[in-house]
């Protein structure tokens, strides 16, 4: 019995310091080790070469176009921003040299200076020279291929429609005089005797649409188709057409 007793009372105080350990163990060593572990890391399939290769050349392509649009707009830039043109060339018309008379082909030069006030619109100021030789029916002066004049000086606004890098179109209506060398031959003899108009100046209208091919900023070539109306004789020519061509030159910033 005393032998029991003493087992006891040592076996049951280390039981006891057992129980008040084993929680401070378990904090320390948790069990539960699934929040402790990392996060398995998310796999992403390997790009397709073959796609990889498109992406890549579609990116070397928006950057090419990129660079263009940029090269496009310093150009168009460059070159309509300049502030004054004169331009000078050659041209052809169609011309009624009388009332009872047949059209006729006459060559002509042309200048003109354009001061532009805004980007679009300008003032333009514009001088032409026409020579040709009027066909005349038989008459008592014997005379029936004498050569004939005109001038015009007229002024008016100017508006680009179209800019783009390699070419521009614009519309141009001018306002003005002309004058008429009608004579029949050296002594002077007046026109009307033969069906001619009569000299004088008179009014002149005209409507052209300039298209310039940009050979660099500074410098075009011209292409222009107009309407040239006049009123020699008291009465009005309304089928003058023809063309104009020729350089442009540019200078100055607005």
């Amino acid at each position: 019995m005393h032998h029991r007793k003493r087992f006891g009372c040592q076996v049951y105080p280390l039981l006891f310091l057992i129980l008040l350990a084993v929680p401070g163990l378990m904090a320390q060593n948790p069990t539960d080790t699934s929040s402790q572990a990392p996060a398995p890391a998310q796999q992403t399939e390997p790009e397709n070469p073959q796609q990889n290769q498109v992406r890549l050349a579609q990116e070397a392509q928006a950057r090419i176009r990129a660079r263009r649009q940029q090269r496009t707009e310093r150009v168009i830039q460059d070159t309509y921003s300049h502030k004054f043109e004169i331009y000078g060339g050659g041209g052809y018309t169609r011309f009624r040299p009388g009332s009872s008379l047949q059209h006729i082909n006459e060559s002509a030069w042309n200048v003109g200076f354009t001061d532009y006030l805004r980007p679009r619109l300008g003032i333009t100021a514009d001088l032409r020279g026409y020579y040709g030789v009027a066909f005349i029916p038989p008459n008592p002066f014997n005379i029936f291929k004498p050569s004939i004049s005109e001038y015009s000086f007229m002024a008016g606004p100017q508006y680009r429609l179209v800019r783009r890098e390699h070419w521009a179109v614009s519309g141009q209506v001018l306002v003005g005089g002309s004058k008429g060398n009608f004579n029949a031959n050296g002594a002077e003899l007046p026109g009307p005797l033969v069906g001619l108009w009569s000299n004088g100046t008179s009014v002149s209208f005209a409507a052209g649409v300039p298209i310039d091919y940009n050979i660099g900023p500074g410098l075009a070539f011209r292409l222009q188709p107009g309407y040239w109306l006049t009123t020699f004789g008291s009465t009005t020519q309304v089928k003058n057409l023809g063309f104009n061509t020729g350089l442009v030159y540019r200078f100055g910033r607005q």
